[in-house]
């Protein structure tokens, strides 16, 4: 396989050519379901309505234990859809490669969230370029369930692996109109070459969710292979209609730890070792923040002769000596944040290992993947002290320099 080198000065593609329907794929178009009764007539649907032949698709829907009779409904209301029942929510990404390997007769994969609802068109557009061997993975156009607002044209990322949904809430437009290279496909609605799924290694399950899609994309770059947008594959999505259903500390160890995990994975031995210090510390920095910590003074016995403090730091010292240990109240999501960092650095080598099974077959340098993120020194925090750590750090380690000219965005991204 000849390596298709990324362009430095823009993005864009020519469009692939039309298939004829003599060369249409056989396609496995897995759904993930956990509690969404209510979206999966709209989403099936659209897919009955495809302009493919039905002989050539089947639908795939892995229920992550719902509740809700999500199981039974498919059953009287769509029987043509093959039905998986896990007796638990085992996550996203592990959803996905079980309904991956369901549809073994596959030559292109595609994955769909169960609140979106497809043009008829969506299919042929967009297994179209992986058909043609233009890339070996697509994304499509994703709008908010109305229209007027863009979900999705592609993704990027800063350096520190948040993800970015490239044209999120913006007024759909010209700009979103081209075919692009891009870093990843969105998970909501993205098709892959079967083949290629697997050799990657498909969708890292110790992700469970959020991120997975930014691993994958980045990983399959990594691994010498390519993904593109495709405007023509329009789709329409309820945005978080499930994640709002979780609690937000449950979300938020997800979110902060499989950035890192992503990072660490996928990041060239030299360019871990400048960008791993930095996102550490700007974690650490973001645990403070959410900490709800307002008197730092309680905590420094440089503090304790303080006027007017002696006598309440003096009683608090007491109270903690007595009580053994010292106890302070902190936020969910603060502890949160501790465990996301924990579950990298507390398993250092478990995740070397995972991270020898991507480099060791790495074909592509860093060097040609950073014009994909799109914006790699986003900062995400409006606190000061965040911002100046984030541009200390990075002149500090030279990770700015990595990043010289590559910034693609006018607008911080709304993630």
């Amino acid at each position: 396989m000849k390596l298709q080198p990324v362009p430095k000065d823009s993005l864009e593609v020519p469009a692939s050519r039309a298939l004829a329907d003599g060369e249409l794929p056989r396609v496995g178009i897995v759904i993930l379901n956990w509690n969404g009764r209510g979206h999966l007539s709209g989403c099936f649907e659209s897919l009955a309505a495809l302009d493919y032949p039905r002989e050539r698709f089947e639908v795939v829907l892995v229920d992550n234990g719902s509740s809700d009779g999500s199981a039974e409904f498919v059953r009287s209301k769509f029987d043509w859809v093959r039905l998986l029942q896990n007796e638990r929510n085992v996550g996203f990404s592990a959803g996905c490669n079980q309904g991956a390997r369901e549809a073994s007769e596959a030559e292109v994969l595609v994955f769909l969230n169960n609140d979106i609802r497809v043009e008829p068109a969506f299919l042929r557009e967009l297994v179209a370029p992986i058909v043609a061997r233009d890339c070996e993975a697509t994304t499509a156009r994703m709008l908010s369930w109305d229209g007027k607002r863009m979900n999705s044209a592609g993704g990027g990322m800063n350096f520190y692996g948040v993800g970015i949904q490239r044209g999120y809430e913006e007024a759909p437009g010209a700009e979103f109109d081209a075919p692009c290279l891009t870093l990843f496909a969105c998970g909501g609605a993205m098709a892959m070459d079967a083949e290629v799924y697997a050799q990657v290694g498909g969708f890292d399950e110790e992700f469970f969710a959020y991120y997975e899609d930014v691993d994958l994309g980045w990983r399959t770059w990594v691994l010498g292979y390519s993904v593109r947008y495709v405007p023509s594959a329009v789709c329409y999505h309820h945005h978080s209609s499930t994640s709002s259903r979780v609690p937000p500390e449950h979300l938020r160890v997800i979110q902060v730890r499989n950035p890192l995990l992503a990072c660490f994975k996928n990041y060239d031995d030299p360019n871990l070792e400048k960008v791993l210090p930095a996102m550490l510390a700007l974690a650490t920095r973001r645990t403070y923040l959410g900490s709800g910590l307002r008197d730092a003074d309680a905590f420094r016995i440089e503090r304790l002769g303080a006027p007017g403090r002696a006598g309440r730091l003096a009683r608090l010292w007491r109270r903690l000596r007595r009580m053994g240990q010292s106890e302070a109240s902190t936020s969910r999501i603060a502890l949160a944040d501790l465990i996301a960092i924990n579950d990298l650095i507390g398993q250092w080598d478990h995740w070397m290992e995972r991270r020898q099974q991507v480099q060791k077959f790495r074909r592509r340098p860093d060097a040609e993947i950073f014009p994909l993120f799109l914006r790699p020194l986003w900062c995400i925090e409006g606190d000061y002290g965040y911002q100046e750590l984030q541009r200390g750090i990075t002149g500090f380690l030279g990770i700015d320099r990595l990043f010289a000219g590559l910034t693609r965005m006018d607008r911080d991204p709304a993630g």
